[in-house]
Order: C-alpha cells, then structure tokens, then sequence
C-alpha cells in the first residue's frame, strides 16, 4: 500500500516491545526463565471450568449492553463497596481490560498536539496510546515516592502551556513497583485542578498490596472530580486472557464512553463477563487475593535475595510493597545488547528504554516476579549473571 494513502496518524502507531514478548518467546526452544511478560502466576488463575457450566449457556454467547452487563455491574459495585474505589451505577462502565480504558480516554479527550505528561519510566502501551492520538508527550521522573511532583512542575513550566492529562500508575508502577505516597497524590489533584488537566488514574495494581499501608485512590482523594478518569482491569487480580476492566468516571462521560464504545466493539466480550460476576457473586475474590499477595510477597523476595546473591553492589533494584514488578539498573551495563545473550543463556526481560517514549533507561531493566515459582526465580537470576559475565 501507498504511504500517501495511510492516515496521519498511522505513523504514530507503536507496537509494543512487551506484548511483543509473548510471540518472541512461543518461538523460542530451549527452556526460557520469563520474566518478561507483566502476568500472573498461571497458578494464580482460577479454575473456571466449574462456573462455565453454570454460566454459560447460549444467551452468554450474545451482544451484552455496552456499558455492561448487569450480573457484572451488580457484582463489581458489591465488590467495590467498603474499598476506596466504591462507585455508583452511573460512573461505571465495562471495558476490554484496562487497555480499552486507556484508548477511550485518548478518543475523548486528546486532541492532536496536546501535552500529555507521563511518568519516567512508564508503561510503554499507555504512552503509546496517548501518542496514536497526537498527544505530544513529556516525562517526568520517578523516585521511591511515585512521580517527583516538584519535577512535574518543572517540566509543565518549561513547556509554557498546561497539560490535557497527566498520565499515572499510581500503586505499585509499572515498570518501577513504586507508589505514589499520599502527600504527592493530595499535590497532583492540586495541580490538576489549577491547570484544568485530567488525571489518567490508571491502578491495575492496588489491590495486590502485601505490604505497607494502604493508601486512599486518586478517585477517591479527589471526591470523585470529573477531572479524574479512573481505568482499573480483572486481568492482574484474576485472569489477563478474560479481557474485562472497567472505569470509573463523572456521570457526565458516561454516555461519551458508552458512544465511543460502540464505535469500537459494541460491547464487552459476555462470556467474560459471566465468568467474572459468578466468580465476584460466590465470594471468590477474596481469598484469591490473600492467597495472591502472599505469593507474590514470597516472590519478589525471593528476587530481590537472588539478585543480591548474584549481584551484590553491582546493581540496585526497587523494593515495592506489591504488585508485579522490579526495575533493576546495572550501571555500565547496555539492556537492550544483553537481551540477545540473556535469551540465548534462558531468560527473558524487558530493556529499560522500552518503558521511555525518549528511549532513556540504557542500564535498567523490568523483572516480573508474579508469574515465576521461587525456586525457578533463583535459576532465572543466575542465567541474567552468566549472561552478563559472557
């Protein structure tokens, strides 16, 4: 096909280096240590065999209401009750996973040129979006505590202009396991406020915390301000291949979300669905997620005493209180030339700059703890060292 005949915006489309990990690594025939791929423990995935019987039948094989169906909605509502994410019927509408959340925020509201701050490091699919919009993106640095508001200030001061979002993973960050301490959340709804900017609530995570104190949503803090677009996903607390999420936001964009939803897939897939609101109606969640935050608890331990066994000072790593994810940095070190050999060696990995619109992060790397057993977490580190050391 003829570039001349390509829309503007195609060139703005960026595939994404994680999920293109998936395919690399089917293609792969030597045993492989993956931590690459941002999922969870396939363990932790629920038996859904029993439900499906129940379930589905052939009405949960048809279109469902776009903005959910109703068992689904019930369901979540009672789920959210008592969290720091409770809502009502009129902020609520299903998605296909978080991703989804993400692309109807960028329909709705980035117009081509926009700024649109992210966090540096970030989630490379949420930059992305933003960018298939036209957004023109700034970074903006992380520590311990989540996103360096005073950097934000900075960096918004330069640009001469207000931003449209500020995009952020506020619990548990993808790529780096930091969270965004109270004190800066209270600071960011502040400054979205003065600047009229949204805020990209997007927390897939929160509910994984097996450590520390809970720490109340942006959603919540910000007493449900329209200025905040809330996008939460089923697929890290129960099963990523179900694609269903939601987002929570000012009744007035409902009906937005539910047009702009029907311009895309009409509605959410209903068998995940069903599946979903029998798991969330038995009381299921529950004790998966105690069952999951001690997992993971014992995981990144287990990571972060092998990478101090086979690293020592030469490297550092975050120490996040749940989640997925530790960002690891090995000075001097090139983590995109040491992928080939760290694949070749039995492990798999996501390069620093894969998580920087800027490519910045040439001697970090994202280690997914969640979905690899302790013991293969020792032999997966070993194989990064000897890697290294080749």
């Amino acid at each position: 096909m003829s570039k001349s005949l390509l829309a503007k915006r195609a060139t703005q489309l960026l595939g994404s280096v994680i999920d293109s990990s998936t395919s690399l690594l089917q293609k792969q025939s030597h045993d492989i240590v993956r931590f690459a791929m941002g999922s969870p423990a396939a363990e932790a995935i629920p038996d859904f065999e029993p439900l499906a019987a129940k379930v589905l039948g052939a009405e949960a094989f048809d279109y469902a209401a776009t903005e959910g169906d109703p068992g689904l909605r019930d369901a979540l509502l009672e789920m959210l009750d008592g969290t720091s994410d409770r809502t009502v019927p009129e902020r609520l509408t299903i998605t296909a996973g978080g991703m989804q959340g993400l692309d109807i925020f960028g329909k709705l509201f980035i117009d081509p040129g926009d700024l649109v701050i992210v966090e540096s490091p970030t989630y490379t699919n949420g930059s992305a979006t933003a960018l298939s919009y036209g957004a023109e993106l700034a970074e903006v640095g992380v520590d311990a505590d989540g996103m360096i508001i005073d950097e934000l200030i900075e960096v918004v001061d330069r640009a001469g202009r207000a931003p449209k979002a500020i995009y952020v993973i506020p619990s548990f960050q993808n790529p780096s396991g930091t969270t965004l301490s109270l004190e800066r959340r209270q600071r960011l709804i502040e400054l979205a406020r003065r600047w009229g900017s949204m805020i990209i609530d997007d927390d897939p995570y929160g509910l994984l915390r097996f450590g520390g104190d809970d720490i109340g949503s942006l959603r919540s803090l910000s007493d449900g301000d329209p200025l905040v677009f809330a996008v939460r996903t089923f697929s890290k607390i129960i099963a990523p291949g179900l694609r269903v999420g939601w987002v929570d936001t000012a009744p007035q964009h409902q009906q937005l979300i539910i047009n702009a939803k029907q311009a895309m897939d009409t509605c959410t897939n209903l068998p995940g669905q069903r599946l979903v609101a029998a798991f969330l109606a038995e009381g299921g969640l529950d004790q998966h997620l105690r069952t999951q935050r001690e997992r993971y608890r014992e995981r990144r331990t287990a990571m972060q005493t092998a990478l101090a066994d086979q690293f020592g000072s030469r490297a550092t790593w975050t120490d996040p209180d749940g989640g997925f994810f530790l960002w690891v940095t090995i000075p001097g070190v090139d983590t995109q030339r040491l992928f080939a050999a760290a694949l070749a060696e039995g492990v798999a990995y996501i390069p620093g700059p894969a998580f920087s619109p800027t490519g910045r992060y040439p001697d970090a790397l994202r280690l997914c703890f969640a979905s690899t057993p302790p013991d293969r977490i020792v032999e997966g580190v070993a194989r990064l060292r000897r890697a290294l050391d080749a």
